[in-house]
């Protein structure tokens, strides 16, 4: 798979998501799952404690962490705990999962610029989490905005970039 590196994060309903991160620069393949929660094998009725997460793969040399995390912060509303769209309870809340401190020190830096920024209404409730598994989500939920064009999704862009 030569370079690629891969990102998890979590934020909302994952169809969303997946389907704007797909088409961004550098980004080779995004997949939906569950991450961080307490059981093994977790399915879409059964995710206690599981994130609705996307595992983005993306190549180093046309995108990094901290663009894909920019984005991250574009087509979400970061202020709400446990809530995104009309989607609620820890299923859905905003988390980034760091498996390094590389990682960690750059959501940081991500995180002071959007609070910075003044475009929200309120401060970032997005919570950094250390990375244990990421489990692959059924096959109806992978591409599910693909072969459904007007499914649910409360994800769009919001803002231009945090990064100047």
């Amino acid at each position: 798979m030569g370079n690629f590196k891969k990102a998890y994060i979590a934020g909302g309903c994952f169809w969303g998501m997946e389907d704007l991160f797909r088409v961004r620069p550098g980004i080779k393949n995004t997949e939906v799952g569950y991450i961080g929660g307490e059981n093994d094998h977790p399915t879409y009725r059964n995710h206690p404690g599981h994130a609705e997460g996307i595992e983005i793969t993306y190549d180093p040399d046309k995108t990094s962490f901290k663009h894909i995390l920019d984005y991250f912060f574009r087509i979400q509303n970061h202020t709400t705990i446990d809530r995104q769209g009309n989607d609620r309870g820890s299923s859905y809340r905003s988390v980034i999962f760091v498996r390094n401190d590389e990682e960690a020190n750059e959501s940081e830096e991500i995180i002071k610029l959007v609070n910075d920024s003044g475009r929200w209404d309120g401060d970032v409730v997005t919570t950094l989490e250390p990375f244990t598994k990421f489990w692959s989500a059924e096959p109806e939920h992978q591409d599910y905005l693909v072969k459904k064009p007007n499914g649910y999704t409360c994800h769009f862009e919001r803002f231009g970039s945090f990064i100047k």
